[in-house]
């Protein structure tokens, strides 16, 4: 049996996502959705973001016929877990809690660094997922990268700049409170397109945690699947919709993909 996986985001950040489940499960095929009329997803009230979230995940369910559905969108996944695994009758996973159990298992000192949007770090996910894990986690939020992640700035001086910035912070407020952080968690799925530029910001010894691997294996434990023949990865076992600017999706979700995304196609989820 070929399962179907549908895949969330509020806009094209979460391929980054489906790039890591198709090197995982080159035999499944996947379904992605991206909302991107109704983006950002930070700016909306937790209720809205909910009731966005449910309509697109019964979409993926519903429509396309998804068994599993990945939440890529840390925003999603921090403020409308609850109410997205409510709306559907299939297993839900976020990106948050897979980061914090790879944190764990990273960090020596169980003191963590997260990095993420806004939104994500106001409501403090992240660092309820990693106490639970017996972690302390300082949060940041890094309003600049995912602009310069869109502008195509992945390997760029000035983006390598702000990253020096915002960590040199970071690591300053670190040391004050007494932390000894050993591992950074990338709590956008934007940020991976920026891990190399990352791992040379970071103190040596350092891990860094890309939050999207870290989903896409906690996939493969949760739905295992005999291994096969391996096909080539191309995108042709994933259908992509987008709620608004397929043309826009087209072109930056080959970015984010590392793969051609082919022909999105527009879908109306309604207000």
């Amino acid at each position: 049996m070929t399962p179907t996986i549908g895949v969330f985001d509020s806009g094209f950040g979460g391929l980054t996502v489906l790039r890591a489940l198709l090197a995982r499960l080159p035999q499944a095929q996947f379904v992605f959705i991206g909302d991107t009329a109704r983006l950002p997803y930070g700016s909306k009230s937790r209720r809205t973001i909910a009731r966005y979230a449910a309509q697109s995940a019964q979409f993926l369910v519903r429509e396309q016929g998804a068994q599993f559905l990945v939440i890529a969108c840390n925003t999603a996944s921090a403020l409308a877990l609850d109410a997205i695994q409510a709306a559907v009758p299939v297993p839900v996973l976020g990106v948050i809690e897979p980061g914090a159990s790879a944190a764990r298992s990273a960090s020596r000192t169980g003191d963590v660094l997260v990095i993420a949007t806004d939104a994500t770090v106001q409501s403090h996910a992240y660092a309820a997922a990693c106490q639970a894990l017996g972690l302390r986690a300082l949060e940041k939020a890094c309003p600049l990268l995912v602009p310069l992640v869109e502008e195509g700035w992945t390997d760029h001086p000035v983006t390598a700049q702000v990253i020096r910035v915002y960590l040199d912070e970071l690591l300053a407020e670190a040391a004050g409170a007494g932390l000894n952080p050993d591992t950074l968690v990338l709590g956008c799925t934007h940020y991976p397109l920026l891990r190399p530029l990352l791992e040379q910001a970071v103190p040596a010894g350092m891990r860094v945690i890309d939050s999207a691997e870290a989903a896409a294996e906690a996939v493969v434990r949760h739905f295992p699947m005999e291994k096969s023949e391996e096909r080539p990865l191309t995108a042709q076992v994933v259908r992509c919709f987008a709620t608004d600017s397929v043309e826009k999706f087209e072109r930056l979700g080959s970015r984010f993909l590392e793969l051609p995304v082919g022909k999105v196609e527009l879908v109306d989820l309604g207000g």
